[in-house]
């Protein structure tokens, strides 16, 4: 299954939703699974518990996930799914109004930098706001001595094709062109699993640092997410 930009493939449910009523009683276990993400930990989590708070019979949650992981890995990608909308937004937004100058993006706005601070920003909102996304992010949580999933490869992928307008108007020969060079294709990817993580792993000591996220490291952290694309994109 593809998820809503034609891009990262989402985990298959038991039961695709066909009616409104059947997408609209996913949504409210979704959105249950989220609060109660908020309320206990996922090692507590149920599906019965989930259930009751989307008041549901226990028979439709595994109408559509057949245990809580499959559920979590759901919201997860919902999750991503609505980073990807955010931001998409925020960028169609600054499109339309007045040109920003020199570096400017192909449709007027302020180009693959501007872009960037866009992908932190709204990241920091929904660590600050969505329910549940605390916890889950973009991947399902899981032990400490079990295999770890790679949520930020999909992350990376989804935002290098998210911008692939702006990457194109400013980057060299090749590069965010989908016919261009095949190795400048493969640095631009290489480049964009390396600036998630990093700023992945300093947003996470931003928001230790203090619960809201740390002005200072967001500040640093996007200045250090420029310098490096820099070498790629201009």
């Amino acid at each position: 299954m593809i998820g809503q930009d034609g891009g990262v493939p989402i985990p298959p449910l038991r039961r695709q939703p066909v009616q409104r009523r059947s997408a609209e009683r996913l949504g409210r276990i979704l959105d249950a699974c989220a609060e109660l993400l908020d309320e206990i930990s996922y090692e507590e989590l149920s599906t019965r518990a989930v259930a009751e708070r989307a008041n549901v019979p226990i028979g439709s949650v595994y109408r559509f996930f057949s245990n809580k992981r499959a559920m979590a890995e759901a919201l997860a990608h919902r999750n991503l799914d609505e980073y990807a909308a955010r931001i998409t937004r925020r960028l169609a937004a600054s499109d339309s109004g007045p040109d920003n100058g020199p570096g400017s993006g192909p449709n007027g706005g302020g180009g693959w930098r501007e872009a960037m601070d866009v992908v932190v920003d709204e990241y920091l909102a929904m660590k600050r706001g969505a329910p549940g996304f605390a916890l889950i992010e973009f991947g399902n949580p899981v032990p400490a001595t079990a295999q770890p999933q790679q949520p930020n490869h999909l992350v990376a992928d989804r935002l290098r094709m998210l911008l692939a307008d702006r990457l194109a108007g400013g980057a060299p020969a090749g590069v965010g062109d989908t016919a261009g060079d095949e190795a400048a294709e493969e640095r631009l990817r290489v480049a964009f699993l390396i600036a998630v993580e990093t700023a992945d792993a300093l947003l996470r000591l931003a928001f230790r640092v203090d619960p809201e996220g740390d002005p200072a490291i967001v500040a640093e952290t996007k200045e250090l997410l420029r310098a490096y694309l820099a070498r790629v994109l201009d």
